[in-house]
């Protein structure tokens, strides 16, 4: 099984504004739900957990199993540039990204989704086929992403309609080879 986890709320989270590479750790409520996830997933054995390279992903997953995790930089959040700490509600978006015309460094959503992706498809041919719990921490983007590896992009193509809250999590497993 696939179990993918969204970090717990950071104090950017908290003000409403964008979080992307230059984001916070948790705060006082986010490990509060980090110590949730793991009183929901305490009958749980994970063989193995990877994260994104963000500290607030790291800290949701070694609280929430106790485990040292492996870092992938595939699971890092999407890049958003100069958005990044901006409140969200003055930011000039293009869709459901920041503005690439108007913020420098916003990374392309596909090139976003197919580093995500491949890094999926790895997994599931090195573990497809085992029976293994397997915990992925990541943000709301990388929630998303990883949700549409398994259910599909929808018809909309906003990935982020697939990922998870701020402390919680999906359970998904490999049954079709992409």
């Amino acid at each position: 099984m696939i179990y993918v986890i969204r970090h717990g709320q950071t104090d950017l989270n908290k003000e409403g504004r964008m979080q992307g590479r230059s984001g916070l750790p948790l705060n006082d409520y986010g490990i509060k739900q980090a110590e949730s996830l793991r009183e929901k997933l305490r009958n749980t054995t994970f063989d193995y957990v990877f994260s994104s390279p963000q500290e607030r992903a790291i800290q949701t997953a070694e609280i929430a199993t106790g485990l040292k995790v492996k870092i992938d930089t595939r699971l890092d959040v999407f890049d958003i540039g100069e958005a990044d700490r901006l409140k969200k509600k003055d930011v000039k978006v293009a869709g459901v990204i920041p503005d690439p015309s108007v913020y420098k460094g916003v990374e392309n959503v596909g090139s976003y989704i197919k580093r995500v992706f491949s890094f999926m498809h790895e997994l599931e041919v090195s573990y497809g086929n085992k029976e293994l719990n397997i915990l992925l921490s990541g943000h709301r983007c990388t929630t998303g992403c990883i949700g549409a590896y398994f259910e599909g992009i929808l018809e909309d193509g906003n990935i982020l309609n697939l990922s998870s809250d701020n402390g919680e999590y999906k359970v998904y497993h490999f049954s079709v080879i992409h």
